[in-house]
């Protein structure tokens, strides 16, 4: 089977990473060893393993002809129609793709499941940008919301991306979808605060269902991100969510403080949280050092010093 005309998707403007080039190691079709509730691709049964998947020297090639059709590509993101992680020789595209890229930094999109085999933690730190997903915790919610293949264990997972966060060299991301009533329940958030704590990603990305899902699920409301966003004190955390609601007010130096203290705002908190006279403070208080500003992975965070 040629893979040749749907490996490439793309490029793509994205407000992070610039112009973005989309690798699917799974083209022909689904292959995931999750099912999970809210995803956007049709309902399909688990797998531990592709059985349909380009070559290695198709992918190459058909980025290279992308390179030449789109010479400023900024991030070349290796995702899947499933889980990229499946694909067999990950470590040896990785490779290659380091050699041919150029200026373009590497993103990939995975849930995490296969992260404690060796061969695939050796090959997701050669990445510049790896993002994986982190639902629940807790056994019963894992298997609910992310309908699991047999054999995956959250606990070997967890351990694996704290071993990871501390041996990669590049940027690491997690990214916590929830959804209502399943994993948006205290215990839930309490257990995934705890856990995300230990890993200690560079950055967290938090949101809900925001396209068709595969089942009948709902979204939270953006309060409630709000709300567990102010949970996880004293990390890094973004919220991803499509049309935020403009609450913009004003504040003084030392309720700028409380709330830096809080947690770190994104540069798309303050232009939803602060009127223009609190973010020309904000840019005072920036030049003059008693605020910092961090770029995580492409969001920009505003931080107590």
């Amino acid at each position: 089977m040629s893979y040749s005309n749907s490996i490439i998707f793309g490029p793509i403007p994205s407000r992070r990473f610039g112009i973005s080039l989309g690798v699917d190691l799974s083209p022909a079709f689904k292959q995931c060893n999750y099912d999970c509730l809210y995803c956007e691709l049709e309902p399909a049964k688990t797998v531990s393993s592709m059985q349909s998947y380009p070559s290695v020297k198709e992918i190459i090639t058909a980025i290279e002809e992308s390179f030449e059709k789109h010479p400023k590509i900024d991030v070349i993101t290796v995702t899947a129609n499933g889980e990229p992680t499946l694909y067999p020789f990950l470590d040896e595209l990785i490779t290659q793709i380091n050699r041919i890229k150029n200026r373009a930094k590497t993103l990939i999109l995975s849930n995490g499941s296969t992260i404690y085999k060796e061969e695939v933690f050796n090959a997701l730190l050669k990445f510049d940008t790896v993002k994986l997903s982190l639902d629940c915790v807790s056994e019963t919610c894992f298997k609910k919301l992310d309908r699991i293949h047999k054999g995956i264990s959250i606990e070997k997972i967890i351990e694996a991306m704290m071993a990871f966060s501390k041996s990669t060299k590049h940027a690491f991301v997690l990214e916590v979808l929830f959804v209502k009533d399943l994993n948006d329940k205290k215990t839930e958030i309490e257990l995934l605060y705890d856990a995300i704590k230990k890993i200690n990603p560079h950055r967290i990305d938090i949101g809900t269902i925001d396209r068709p899902p595969a089942y009948k699920v709902q979204p939270v409301t953006f309060e409630s991100l709000q709300s567990i966003a102010e949970h996880f004190k004293g990390l890094n955390v973004n919220i991803a969510y499509k049309n935020r609601p403009k609450q913009t007010n004003s504040f003084t130096q030392e309720e700028i403080f409380s709330l830096l203290k809080r947690r770190p705002l994104t540069q798309e908190d303050i232009e939803n949280l602060f009127d223009k006279k609190s973010q020309e403070l904000l840019a005072i208080l920036v030049k003059t050092s008693k605020i910092s500003v961090v770029n995580s992975s492409g969001v920009q965070f505003y931080k107590f010093l």
